[in-house]
């Protein structure tokens, strides 16, 4: 009787185990490229042409101002030698602000670019994490990592769902701006 009680109950967790194993779920994985993301969605593309626009408007201001330092540079070495000596003082002052202001210049054109940078970059971010988070949900993700920044070292590239968080987020970006410009 006991032998039959005891086979019964081994029976029984055996066909447990079995059970729990068969239920189990395979865990589904993915990793995503967010560089890739930056670099071949339409918001990263527009982003990217925003900061090379205003670089570029920047530099020229920043050239014509060096051109001006250099051309008061030249002025004073020819005319050295025939400025009196409060003249040249007046000139070297003028120099040193004018070099002083293009440094400065220079200094808060690139805290803009850089803070034009984060906010585009942070913007994009944030959608590309709400669109991973519902990608997630809806595909039964147990995890879905950052290719980079999340130390991944290898991943076959059957679990890169890269390109379909591309896909999702450039339907997102043209649904918005299509409302963007119809309020407009």
């Amino acid at each position: 009787m006991k032998v039959r009680i005891i086979g019964m109950m081994v029976a029984a967790c055996v066909f447990g185990f079995l059970q729990a194993a068969h239920g189990a779920e395979v865990a589904k994985i993915g990793v995503i490229d967010f560089q890739r993301i930056i670099d071949t969605s339409n918001a990263g593309k527009r982003s990217s042409e925003e900061i090379k626009r205003q670089g570029k408007k920047m530099e020229k201001v920043l050239k014509e101002k060096e051109s001006e330092v250099e051309a008061l540079k030249k002025e004073m070495e020819q005319k050295a030698l025939v400025m009196s000596q409060e003249a040249k003082d007046e000139k070297e002052r003028a120099l040193r602000i004018k070099t002083n202001d293009l440094v400065s210049l220079r200094k808060r054109y690139l805290d803009t670019l850089k803070e034009t940078n984060l906010k585009l970059s942070n913007q994009i971010k944030d959608d590309v994490f709400q669109i991973v988070e519902k990608m997630g949900k809806r595909g039964g993700y147990l995890l879905i990592l950052e290719k980079r920044v999340g130390g991944v070292i290898y991943a076959p590239s059957a679990i890169d769902i890269t390109d379909k968080v591309i896909q999702e987020y450039n339907a997102v970006d043209a649904k918005r701006r299509e409302k963007k410009q119809s309020k407009d």
